[in-house]
């Protein structure tokens, strides 16, 4: 089964690089871009076919390594 675990910086933390993206895009005239954020994502493939115990192992994942919960949310998402 795929999944994907999506990572964003928490609101409230400063985000320079989405800073720069939102400039970068309003130097190239794309108009209607009032903020951007950046984030990772993580596309993973779980052997089986329990959507609980994958999401719960993804959980875990994202707590342990693929996420800095301090600063970072994430989302994991059973997507086939």
């Amino acid at each position: 089964m795929k999944a994907r675990v999506t990572v964003t910086l928490k609101q409230g933390v400063l985000d320079p690089q989405g800073k720069a993206i939102e400039g970068a895009l309003k130097a190239l005239g794309i108009d209607g871009v009032a903020s951007v954020r950046q984030g990772k994502v993580f596309d993973v493939e779980v052997p089986g076919d329990d959507r609980g115990r994958a999401e719960a192992a993804l959980k875990a994942a994202a707590e342990r390594l693929l996420a800095n919960t301090v600063i970072e949310d994430y989302r994991v998402e059973i997507v086939g």
